[in-house]
């Protein structure tokens, strides 16, 4: 094991001396992952690998900036030999369907995606049906939601947009429009991807490995949100979103509701009333009508004829947490050095809890997701930099490698639009700086945005990243070469 150790300790002295390996251009557009890396062959030919290509659609002119890194990408090749999506969620797969002719430009080999989007598998299958109901549910609620006069029920109807714009274009167009057309953009095949199988390797790049970390199989994980909290089933997550849209079709379709805790024969409709269509010489009704402007229409605060539209902000978290925990991770390995680049995607708790127990047989050795994340020198960090979705213990804390780097893709004046939680969280923020001192980067740092007298921050070449540069675009990306 020491001899081990050593050796590898004197293949990274040798490294740290070495040309760069990879070239990884992150774009700094807001709130969207975009990821171009470019590895080179034996041969000098460069093998070039995309991953995600969107934007949330709260981002002012965020179509354009699409239009701009697609632009940006056409430069410098015509040929991507992968595409990566990640997730299904807009600001990851956006310009897939909105930047599509540009695309067509490009001739693609192979697209990447994780085995949660795999129509011939059965679990994916299950987990899809669960996300159109609650999609189905969650578009009903929000409109109810924006015509309820109940000031109380402002945060959920906040949080249940926030998600939608995960979703859905700014023209209504479904997140499932733009992986399609991710899909149909492979020329050779369509990959779906697990930790399960082997890491994948390519020819003339003999050192370089692809290992899968996420996502994970087991359902218990993909619905964990926080380490100590239990969440609700898929089978009780999918009874929730059922009774929702029973209600709303009940509403739209004039219904009995199967759901309701009372017979259809018992009260009188709330529609009825306010809107006087029995005789005007009734009494009663004039009088419950004035009962009812008097003590609950003029009074918001204690009407409660909206309330039950609160169920789809748990829901909502719901689908969020199970959409992000789906997320395709991947570790790309340099095999003479050991080092890894780690990209997130936008894994939650449960998928940075399964990496524990993930492992592959190297030879006598063995590989595990700890000894990959202890191996990490470039992060890409998950989700924006959120609260859920960068582990401490088995996560970053493991992350030991001196020289390690992170970048986060975010801009935080952006993030306050989406309504979605701090981002980036404070605390993963003071964290990363605790493990990446001056190399790590946000997409709103100064330096990439050509702020005045803004400089590199840290000092190339280091151990692994031998170069870090900005585009001439302000804003547009950052890019570093890794060894």
């Amino acid at each position: 094991m020491a001899a081990k150790k050593a050796g590898r300790k004197k293949a990274r002295r040798t490294a740290s001396h070495a040309p760069a390996q990879a070239t990884v251009r992150f774009y700094c557009h807001g709130i969207g992952d975009c990821h171009l890396l470019r590895f080179d062959k034996d041969n000098g030919d460069p093998f070039w690998v995309l991953i995600d290509c969107g934007i949330h659609t709260s981002i002012s002119g965020g179509r354009a900036k699409i239009d701009a890194i697609v632009a940006d990408i056409a430069s410098v090749t015509n040929h991507l030999d992968v595409v990566v999506g990640t997730h299904e969620h807009w600001d990851h797969l956006s310009g897939f369907h909105t930047a599509r002719e540009a695309f067509s430009n490009l001739s693609v080999g192979e697209v990447w995606l994780g085995w949660t989007e795999n129509p011939d598998d059965e679990q994916a299958r299950a987990l899809d049906k669960f996300k159109g109901k609650a999609l189905a549910a969650l578009q009903g609620t929000q409109v109810r939601l924006a015509g309820a006069k109940a000031p109380h029920l402002a945060a959920v109807r906040n949080g249940v947009d926030s998600l939608m714009g995960f979703h859905f274009g700014l023209e209504g167009e479904k997140v499932r429009a733009a992986r399609n057309a991710l899909e149909a953009m492979a020329s050779k095949k369509v990959r779906y991807l697990e930790p399960s199988k082997p890491p994948l390797t390519f020819p003339g790049l003999p050192n370089l490995r692809v290992y899968v970390l996420g996502p994970p199989r087991d359902e218990d994980l993909i619905k964990v949100r926080e380490r100590k909290s239990e969440m609700y089933g898929l089978g009780a997550a999918t009874a929730r979103a059922d009774a929702l849209i029973s209600a709303i079709q009940s509403e739209d379709a004039d219904e009995a509701d199967d759901d309701a805790p009372f017979e259809p024969n018992m009260g009188a409709d709330l529609a009825t009333l306010l809107g006087g269509t029995a005789s005007p010489n009734d009494d009663a009704e004039k009088r419950t009508r004035d009962l009812l402007h008097a003590h609950y229409l003029d009074a918001p605060e204690r009407r409660i004829d909206a309330d039950w539209l609160g169920a789809s902000a748990e829901l909502a978290i719901q689908l969020d947490d199970r959409t992000n925990n789906s997320s395709l991770v991947l570790a790309f390995e340099f095999i003479d050095t050991g080092r890894v680049l780690l990209f997130t995607a936008d894994a939650q708790v449960g998928n940075w809890l399964s990496w524990q127990d993930v492992a592959w047989n190297r030879g006598d050795a063995k590989v595990t997701g700890p000894d990959l994340l202890a191996r990490t020198v470039l992060l890409k960090v998950g989700h924006h930099g959120s609260a859920n979705a960068t582990l401490e213990e088995k996560g970053l804390e493991l992350m030991n490698d001196p020289d390690l780097t992170a970048f986060i893709p975010t801009n935080k004046k952006d993030a306050k639009k989406v309504h979605w939680g701090a981002m980036p969280f404070d605390e993963i923020v003071d964290a990363l700086h605790a493990h990446a001192g001056k190399r790590l980067i946000r997409a709103d740092d100064p330096w990439p945005q050509h702020a005045a007298g803004a400089r590199v921050p840290f000092k190339a070449p280091s151990g692994s990243v031998r170069a870090v540069r900005r585009s001439d675009e302000p804003g547009l990306w950052v890019e570093m070469e890794v060894a």
